[in-house]
Protein backbone atom coordinates (compact mmCIF):
# COMPACT_ATOMS: atom_id res chain seq x y z
CA UNK A 1 0.00 0.00 0.00
CA UNK A 2 1.60 3.20 -1.02
CA UNK A 3 2.13 6.15 1.60
CA UNK A 4 1.48 9.50 1.38
CA UNK A 5 5.02 11.35 1.29
CA UNK A 6 4.32 14.85 0.21
CA UNK A 7 6.00 17.47 2.03
CA UNK A 8 7.69 15.26 3.87
CA UNK A 9 11.07 15.87 4.57
CA UNK A 10 14.44 13.74 4.50
CA UNK A 11 16.91 13.98 7.16
CA UNK A 12 18.01 10.69 8.28
CA UNK A 13 16.89 6.96 7.18
CA UNK A 14 16.17 6.64 10.42
CA UNK A 15 13.07 9.30 10.38
CA UNK A 16 11.82 7.03 7.34
CA UNK A 17 9.76 4.55 8.22
CA UNK A 18 10.29 0.67 6.23
CA UNK A 19 6.97 1.32 4.16
CA UNK A 20 8.60 4.57 3.05
CA UNK A 21 12.03 3.30 2.08
CA UNK A 22 10.43 0.43 0.42
CA UNK A 23 8.54 3.12 -1.94
CA UNK A 24 11.41 5.12 -2.69
CA UNK A 25 12.58 2.02 -4.05
CA UNK A 26 10.21 1.35 -5.79
CA UNK A 27 9.98 4.12 -7.57
CA UNK A 28 13.38 4.12 -8.26
CA UNK A 29 13.34 1.10 -10.08
CA UNK A 30 10.54 2.63 -11.89
CA UNK A 31 12.26 5.50 -12.94
CA UNK A 32 15.41 3.78 -13.95
CA UNK A 33 13.65 1.53 -16.28
CA UNK A 34 11.64 4.96 -17.90
CA UNK A 35 14.87 6.61 -18.78
CA UNK A 36 16.64 3.33 -19.97
CA UNK A 37 13.54 3.01 -22.35
CA UNK A 38 13.40 6.80 -23.04
CA UNK A 39 9.87 6.99 -21.90
CA UNK A 40 8.97 10.41 -20.25
CA UNK A 41 8.59 11.07 -16.83
CA UNK A 42 7.83 14.43 -16.07
CA UNK A 43 6.36 13.71 -12.32
CA UNK A 44 7.42 17.39 -11.17
CA UNK A 45 6.59 19.10 -14.11
CA UNK A 46 7.18 23.22 -13.59
CA UNK A 47 8.34 22.88 -9.90
CA UNK A 48 11.58 24.33 -8.74
CA UNK A 49 14.49 22.98 -6.59
CA UNK A 50 16.81 24.98 -4.45
CA UNK A 51 20.48 23.17 -4.37
CA UNK A 52 22.76 24.95 -1.39
CA UNK A 53 25.91 23.83 -1.48
CA UNK A 54 28.52 24.77 1.09
CA UNK A 55 31.14 21.85 0.82
CA UNK A 56 32.29 20.91 -3.08
CA UNK A 57 30.58 17.86 -4.92
CA UNK A 58 30.24 15.73 -8.29
CA UNK A 59 27.90 13.35 -7.86
CA UNK A 60 25.78 15.05 -5.45
CA UNK A 61 25.37 18.02 -7.84
CA UNK A 62 25.51 16.43 -11.31
CA UNK A 63 22.93 13.92 -10.27
CA UNK A 64 19.85 16.51 -8.53
CA UNK A 65 20.58 18.95 -11.23
CA UNK A 66 20.01 16.20 -13.72
CA UNK A 67 17.37 14.60 -11.99
CA UNK A 68 15.11 17.63 -11.31
CA UNK A 69 15.52 18.11 -15.15
CA UNK A 70 14.52 15.23 -16.10
CA UNK A 71 11.10 15.09 -13.82
CA UNK A 72 10.58 18.61 -15.61
CA UNK A 73 11.30 20.69 -12.92
CA UNK A 74 14.20 23.16 -12.50
CA UNK A 75 17.05 23.33 -10.17
CA UNK A 76 18.35 26.32 -8.84
CA UNK A 77 22.79 26.32 -7.56
CA UNK A 78 23.95 28.49 -5.01
CA UNK A 79 27.10 27.79 -3.40
CA UNK A 80 27.99 29.08 -0.05
CA UNK A 81 28.37 32.70 -1.24
CA UNK A 82 25.24 33.09 -3.32
CA UNK A 83 23.02 33.53 -0.34
CA UNK A 84 23.22 35.25 2.99
CA UNK A 85 22.91 32.14 4.72
CA UNK A 86 24.57 32.71 7.83
CA UNK A 87 26.08 35.50 6.89
CA UNK A 88 24.16 38.65 7.53
CA UNK A 89 20.46 36.16 7.70
CA UNK A 90 19.77 33.50 10.07
CA UNK A 91 18.49 30.43 8.83
CA UNK A 92 15.19 30.76 10.26
CA UNK A 93 14.60 33.68 8.00
CA UNK A 94 16.61 32.07 4.94
CA UNK A 95 13.97 29.05 5.03
CA UNK A 96 10.68 31.21 5.73
CA UNK A 97 11.84 33.25 2.55
CA UNK A 98 12.91 30.38 0.28
CA UNK A 99 9.90 28.43 0.87
CA UNK A 100 7.42 31.50 -0.53
CA UNK A 101 9.69 30.53 -4.00
CA UNK A 102 10.59 26.75 -4.24
CA UNK A 103 9.20 23.71 -4.01
CA UNK A 104 12.07 21.59 -2.39
CA UNK A 105 15.29 22.46 -0.70
CA UNK A 106 18.85 20.09 -1.18
CA UNK A 107 21.40 21.28 1.03
CA UNK A 108 24.91 19.43 1.50
CA UNK A 109 26.84 21.46 3.78
CA UNK A 110 28.80 20.95 7.41
CA UNK A 111 26.22 21.42 10.23
CA UNK A 112 23.90 18.70 10.22
CA UNK A 113 21.64 21.45 12.50
CA UNK A 114 21.59 23.77 9.57
CA UNK A 115 19.31 20.99 7.80
CA UNK A 116 17.14 20.54 10.68
CA UNK A 117 16.43 24.18 11.10
CA UNK A 118 15.49 24.58 7.62
CA UNK A 119 12.65 21.56 8.06
CA UNK A 120 11.98 23.33 10.98
CA UNK A 121 11.36 26.70 10.19
CA UNK A 122 10.02 26.35 6.23
CA UNK A 123 7.04 25.04 4.67
CA UNK A 124 8.54 22.66 1.63
CA UNK A 125 10.14 19.38 1.99
CA UNK A 126 14.48 19.74 2.77
CA UNK A 127 16.71 16.95 1.39
CA UNK A 128 19.82 16.24 2.99
CA UNK A 129 22.58 15.97 0.68
CA UNK A 130 25.42 15.18 2.74
CA UNK A 131 25.68 16.89 6.72
CA UNK A 132 29.56 15.91 8.43
CA UNK A 133 26.58 13.44 10.94
CA UNK A 134 24.73 11.64 7.63
CA UNK A 135 24.38 11.18 3.77
CA UNK A 136 20.81 9.77 3.66
CA UNK A 137 20.48 9.84 -0.29
CA UNK A 138 23.66 8.25 -0.54
CA UNK A 139 23.24 5.05 1.59
CA UNK A 140 19.39 4.76 -0.02
CA UNK A 141 21.16 4.38 -3.54
CA UNK A 142 23.48 1.89 -1.88
CA UNK A 143 20.65 0.04 -0.67
CA UNK A 144 18.86 0.07 -3.32
CA UNK A 145 21.74 -1.10 -5.57
CA UNK A 146 22.97 -4.04 -2.89
CA UNK A 147 18.60 -5.01 -3.42
CA UNK A 148 19.58 -5.00 -7.47
CA UNK A 149 22.41 -7.17 -7.48
CA UNK A 150 21.71 -9.25 -4.55
CA UNK A 151 17.87 -9.56 -4.93
CA UNK A 152 17.22 -9.31 -1.12
CA UNK A 153 18.39 -7.28 1.65
CA UNK A 154 17.37 -8.50 4.78
CA UNK A 155 19.89 -10.88 6.23
CA UNK A 156 22.79 -9.99 4.27
CA UNK A 157 26.18 -8.51 6.18
CA UNK A 158 27.62 -5.36 5.40
CA UNK A 159 31.30 -5.37 6.83
CA UNK A 160 32.09 -1.07 6.93
CA UNK A 161 35.70 -0.17 7.22
CA UNK A 162 37.27 2.62 8.32
CA UNK A 163 36.03 6.17 9.64
CA UNK A 164 33.20 6.18 11.84
CA UNK A 165 31.62 8.91 9.91
CA UNK A 166 28.67 10.65 8.46
CA UNK A 167 28.47 7.46 6.09
CA UNK A 168 29.04 5.00 8.51
CA UNK A 169 25.93 6.71 10.41
CA UNK A 170 23.59 6.53 7.56
CA UNK A 171 24.88 2.76 6.82
CA UNK A 172 23.76 1.93 10.11
CA UNK A 173 20.39 3.48 10.02
CA UNK A 174 19.82 2.23 6.75
CA UNK A 175 20.94 -1.50 7.34
CA UNK A 176 18.83 -1.72 10.53
CA UNK A 177 15.82 -0.17 9.03
CA UNK A 178 15.88 -3.16 6.19
CA UNK A 179 16.77 -5.51 8.23
CA UNK A 180 20.68 -6.26 7.68
CA UNK A 181 23.44 -7.11 9.41
CA UNK A 182 26.27 -4.53 9.81
CA UNK A 183 29.85 -4.85 11.50
CA UNK A 184 31.71 -1.34 11.83
CA UNK A 185 35.61 -1.74 12.20
CA UNK A 186 37.15 1.44 12.94
CA UNK A 187 40.39 2.33 15.25
CA UNK A 188 39.76 3.57 18.65
CA UNK A 189 38.94 7.01 19.00
CA UNK A 190 37.20 6.95 15.48
CA UNK A 191 33.79 4.97 16.17
CA UNK A 192 30.56 5.95 15.12
CA UNK A 193 28.61 8.01 17.46
CA UNK A 194 26.34 5.99 20.39
CA UNK A 195 23.76 7.67 19.82
CA UNK A 196 23.39 7.39 16.81
CA UNK A 197 24.36 3.38 16.96
CA UNK A 198 21.60 3.38 19.99
CA UNK A 199 19.16 4.88 17.31
CA UNK A 200 19.84 2.10 14.92
CA UNK A 201 19.89 -0.49 17.38
CA UNK A 202 16.15 0.23 18.13
CA UNK A 203 15.32 -0.93 14.47
CA UNK A 204 17.58 -3.68 14.50
CA UNK A 205 16.21 -5.28 17.22
CA UNK A 206 12.49 -5.21 15.45
CA UNK A 207 14.31 -6.38 12.49
CA UNK A 208 16.03 -8.68 14.15
CA UNK A 209 19.25 -7.88 12.79
CA UNK A 210 22.66 -7.72 14.18
CA UNK A 211 25.06 -4.43 14.81
CA UNK A 212 28.68 -4.80 15.71
CA UNK A 213 30.91 -2.41 16.74
CA UNK A 214 34.68 -3.55 16.39
CA UNK A 215 38.31 -2.46 16.17
CA UNK A 216 39.39 -5.32 13.82
CA UNK A 217 38.69 -5.59 10.60
CA UNK A 218 39.14 -9.18 9.66
CA UNK A 219 36.56 -9.76 12.35
CA UNK A 220 34.12 -7.52 10.59
CA UNK A 221 34.57 -8.57 7.23
CA UNK A 222 34.66 -12.44 8.14
CA UNK A 223 31.90 -13.83 6.06
CA UNK A 224 30.68 -10.30 4.93
CA UNK A 225 28.38 -10.10 1.73
CA UNK A 226 28.65 -5.96 1.31
CA UNK A 227 32.64 -4.25 2.13
CA UNK A 228 32.35 -0.75 2.02
CA UNK A 229 34.76 2.30 3.15
CA UNK A 230 35.10 5.94 2.78
CA UNK A 231 38.07 7.99 2.54
CA UNK A 232 39.72 8.78 6.06
CA UNK A 233 39.60 12.42 6.08
CA UNK A 234 36.24 13.81 4.75
CA UNK A 235 36.04 17.60 3.44
CA UNK A 236 37.19 19.96 6.53
CA UNK A 237 39.27 17.50 7.78
CA UNK A 238 42.67 18.00 5.62
CA UNK A 239 44.69 18.99 8.52
CA UNK A 240 44.00 15.68 10.09
CA UNK A 241 45.34 13.47 6.90
CA UNK A 242 48.77 12.42 8.07
CA UNK A 243 47.77 11.51 11.47
CA UNK A 244 44.55 9.85 9.98
CA UNK A 245 46.77 7.99 7.26
CA UNK A 246 49.05 6.35 10.64
CA UNK A 247 46.27 5.19 12.66
CA UNK A 248 44.07 3.89 9.05
CA UNK A 249 46.46 2.17 7.18
CA UNK A 250 45.43 -1.62 8.60
CA UNK A 251 41.72 -0.74 7.69
CA UNK A 252 42.70 -0.39 4.03
CA UNK A 253 40.78 -2.79 1.62
CA UNK A 254 43.26 -5.16 -0.14
CA UNK A 255 43.67 -8.53 -1.51
CA UNK A 256 44.64 -9.76 1.93
CA UNK A 257 41.48 -8.45 3.56
CA UNK A 258 38.47 -9.10 1.54
CA UNK A 259 39.56 -12.85 1.22
CA UNK A 260 37.77 -12.98 4.27
CA UNK A 261 34.52 -11.96 3.13
CA UNK A 262 32.33 -14.10 0.81
CA UNK A 263 33.57 -14.95 -2.69
CA UNK A 264 30.37 -12.96 -4.27
CA UNK A 265 30.88 -10.15 -1.83
CA UNK A 266 30.35 -6.36 -3.14
CA UNK A 267 32.68 -3.94 -2.68
CA UNK A 268 31.16 -0.31 -2.49
CA UNK A 269 32.84 3.69 -2.15
CA UNK A 270 30.52 6.36 -1.88
CA UNK A 271 33.10 8.31 -4.06
CA UNK A 272 35.28 9.76 -4.37
CA UNK A 273 38.03 7.28 -3.54
CA UNK A 274 41.64 7.59 -2.35
CA UNK A 275 43.15 4.99 -4.36
CA UNK A 276 45.91 3.53 -2.48
CA UNK A 277 44.46 4.68 0.87
CA UNK A 278 41.47 3.39 2.04
CA UNK A 279 41.08 0.89 -0.92
CA UNK A 280 43.45 -0.43 -3.54
CA UNK A 281 43.11 -0.88 -7.75
CA UNK A 282 42.74 -4.30 -7.11
CA UNK A 283 39.98 -3.88 -5.21
CA UNK A 284 37.89 -1.31 -6.92
CA UNK A 285 38.82 -2.35 -10.03
CA UNK A 286 37.71 -6.20 -9.40
CA UNK A 287 34.43 -7.66 -10.40
CA UNK A 288 33.17 -7.48 -7.54
CA UNK A 289 33.47 -3.40 -7.10
CA UNK A 290 29.92 -2.06 -8.47
CA UNK A 291 30.61 2.07 -7.48
CA UNK A 292 29.99 3.02 -10.59
CA UNK A 293 26.68 1.57 -10.12
CA UNK A 294 26.00 2.91 -7.01
CA UNK A 295 27.08 6.48 -8.27
CA UNK A 296 24.41 5.59 -10.99
CA UNK A 297 22.08 4.88 -8.23
CA UNK A 298 22.28 8.23 -6.65
CA UNK A 299 20.27 9.63 -9.86
CA UNK A 300 17.81 7.46 -9.66
CA UNK A 301 17.27 7.15 -6.49
CA UNK A 302 17.24 11.13 -5.94
CA UNK A 303 14.55 11.30 -8.56
CA UNK A 304 12.10 8.88 -6.39
CA UNK A 305 12.65 11.06 -3.50
CA UNK A 306 11.83 14.26 -5.49
CA UNK A 307 9.27 12.81 -7.11
CA UNK A 308 7.66 11.44 -3.70
CA UNK A 309 8.04 14.66 -1.34
CA UNK A 310 7.78 17.52 -3.62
Amino acid sequence: MAVNMKGKSLLTIHELTLEEVWQIFELSKSLKEKRLTGEPHRMLDGKKLGMIFSKLSTRTRVSFEVGIFELGGTGLYFNQNDLQLKKSENVSDTAKVLSRYLDGIMIRTFDHQDVVDLARFGSIPIINGLTDLHHPCQVLADLFTILEKKRTLQGLKLAYIGDGNNMAHSLLHGCAKVGMNISIASPSGYTPLDSVVAESQKDAKYMGSKIEILEDPIAAVKDADIIYTDVWASMGQEKEAQERKAKFMKYQINSGLVKHAKDDYLFMHCLPAHRGDEVVNEVIDSTNSVVFDEAENRLHVQKAVMALVM
